[in-house]
C-alpha cells in the first residue's frame, strides 16, 4: 500500500476556495433552533401538565440561536410562510466566536 504525507510546511490545500467540498453535500447534519432555556427543579418536571407554561428566560424580539448539530451557527428572527413557522437568518456566527 502507498502512503502520502503531506509536507509539514505546505498545507495539502492553500485556501478553502480551492477545496472541493461537493463530497460532503449529502451528509445529514441536526438543526434546531433554540426559543430560550429553563432550569426545573425534577417536582417541577414531574407536575408539568397539560396548559402548563414554563417561563424560558428569552426577552421579545431576542433573535433565536439556530444550532448545527449543538452549536451556534446564526441568530434567526421567527417568521410565517403559508401557515407554518419558520426562521430567517439574520446573522451568521463567526465560526472563530
Amino acid at each position: 500500500m502507498r502512503r502520502y504525507e503531506a509536507d509539514p510546511i505546505e498545507p495539502l490545500v492553500a485556501n478553502s476556495e480551492d477545496r472541493d467540498l461537493s463530497f460532503v453535500g449529502d451528509v445529514s447534519l441536526r438543526l434546531s433552533v433554540e426559543l430560550g432555556r429553563a432550569t426545573l427543579s425534577i417536582r417541577k418536571l414531574l407536575a408539568l401538565q397539560s396548559g402548563s407554561i414554563i417561563e424560558l428566560g428569552g426577552e421579545d424580539k431576542q433573535p433565536l440561536d439556530v444550532c448545527v448539530n449543538g452549536r451556534v451557527v446564526a441568530k434567526a428572527e421567527v417568521v410565517v410562510v403559508n401557515d407554518h413557522y419558520g426562521v430567517r437568518i439574520t446573522e451568521v456566527v463567526d465560526a472563530a466566536d
